[in-house]
């Protein structure tokens, strides 16, 4: 056994530093990081060119009376309502058609205006985009209420005092509140846990095929049994993905840090967050190899790019369904669905971490990462005695009545023995 293990080391050794520093996989841990750049770059810029356009403004054009009152009313609200539109004072009670165009178009100065507010206090009228009027209708309502008031008042009132409304903010969230924040950390985690299984096996893969088309896994299988290379590529493959892992888990910290966000979003796991994130990590390196070993085995038997895809798509998209019963099983908990969900292997990582966010009890973990670790062991056994049979053609010997048989049959063909020839 101590051979056998030192055997698993030596390939998981050379296949994690030969991934390691190829250039492949340089741009394989950048390529997440260009849409959260892009994307970043893509919000300043917008932020600029809104900058730069200036913030949508509602235009008065009502007598110059009026058009006070509406201001003094913004003003007054401001206090309450501090989201209301900014206003722009236009000259004259222009309500033509054409004019209030006009106005949309080209606004006062090289400020423009997204709508116009026509006609009187009694009779408003809101023109403009009809996306940008619904959206001010209630603002312009308050703002001509108010406007109303200030009219109404006698000389010398003062402006309408708002209530002020004292906040509670409760110690301790309700029952129910800390049962769907918990559900929301287990879909996190589940959501999280799929996306990054599938975008980090498919290196088993494309590694395997490559080393059989170079013939090097035919060297590396007259040095070290089968089983001790499926293991090894595997021990490798999963180092390799918690370095992606951790560079892309410190930049999404640092944008977490820099925006303000964090855990906080999420509601803590009955397990507690240091117990959940190693659960994370133990029940990651589960899937992985899980879903690792069937692509191995995938890849043992397909001998072209294109026979990779076309039998690891049944696989991914089992592997789909499989999310969903662990996702639908959340919903259904102490129930006979979420049972099967725990039990089948494939869907064990994703049920047994979402119970972790939900329920605070911690042995079952340890049985569960125990089933997981058996089915792991017997899918690289079966997937290297497949590859033996098939690709390596190392079955059992014949013997020496297969080479006697061998022997006959070569004779009556040429018609004279073998060893005479």
């Amino acid at each position: 056994m101590r051979q056998f293990v030192a055997k698993i080391m030596v390939i998981a050794r050379r296949d994690f530093r030969a991934i390691l520093f190829s250039r492949s996989f340089l741009f394989f841990i950048l390529g997440p990081l260009f849409p959260v750049i892009v994307a970043w770059m893509a919000g300043g810029i917008g932020a600029s060119v809104q900058g730069a356009a200036g913030e949508a403004r509602l235009g008065i054009a009502m007598q110059a009376p009026e058009s006070a009152l509406i201001a003094e009313a913004r003003e007054s609200l401001r206090s309450a309502a501090p989201r209301l539109p900014g206003i722009e004072i236009l000259q004259g009670d222009r309500t033509g058609t054409g004019e209030i165009r006009a106005m949309l178009a080209d606004g006062p100065g090289d400020r423009k205006v997204a709508a116009v507010l026509s006609g009187t206090l009694d009779e408003p009228v809101l023109s403009g985009p009809g996306g940008r009027i619904a959206l001010w209708r209630s603002d312009v309502t308050l703002m001509i209420d108010e406007a109303r008031r200030l009219r109404d008042l006698a000389p010398g009132a003062e402006g309408r005092e708002w209530p002020q409304v004292a906040l509670q903010p409760m110690a301790q969230p309700t029952q129910i509140d800390e049962v769907g924040g918990r559900i929301r950390t287990a879909q996190a985690g589940q959501t999280l846990l799929f996306l990054l299984t599938m975008l980090l096996a498919g290196m088993v893969l494309s590694n395997l095929v490559e080393e059989k088309a170079n013939k090097i896994i035919e060297v590396l299988a007259a040095a070290v049994p089968m089983d001790a290379v499926f293991f090894g590529k595997l021990l490798a493959m999963l180092g390799v993905s918690f370095v992606g892992i951790g560079v892309w888990g410190s930049v999404a910290a640092l944008v977490l840090l820099a925006g303000g966000g964090g855990l906080a979003l999420l509601s803590a796991p009955a397990v507690g967050w240091p117990v959940f994130a190693m659960l994370c990590i133990a029940y990651f390196a589960c899937a992985y190899l899980l879903l690792g070993s069937l692509f191995l085995s995938i890849g043992g038997l397909a001998t072209t790019v294109r026979e990779v895809q076309t039998l690891s798509m049944p696989v991914t998209m089992a592997q789909l369904m499989v999310f969903f019963l662990a996702s639908y099983s959340l919903g259904h908990q102490g129930q006979p669905i979420e049972m099967a969900a725990a039990i089948f292997p494939f869907s064990s990582p994703f049920a047994m971490l979402a119970r972790a966010a939900t329920q605070p009890e911690i042995w079952p973990h340890f049985v569960a990462i125990a089933w997981q670790a058996l089915w792991v062991f017997l899918i690289v056994r079966a997937g290297a005695a497949l590859f033996r049979k098939t690709v390596m053609k190392s079955g059992p010997a014949k013997g020496r009545r297969g080479l006697a048989t061998l022997l006959r049959q070569l004779k009556g063909r040429t018609g004279r023995s073998f060893t005479q020839a």
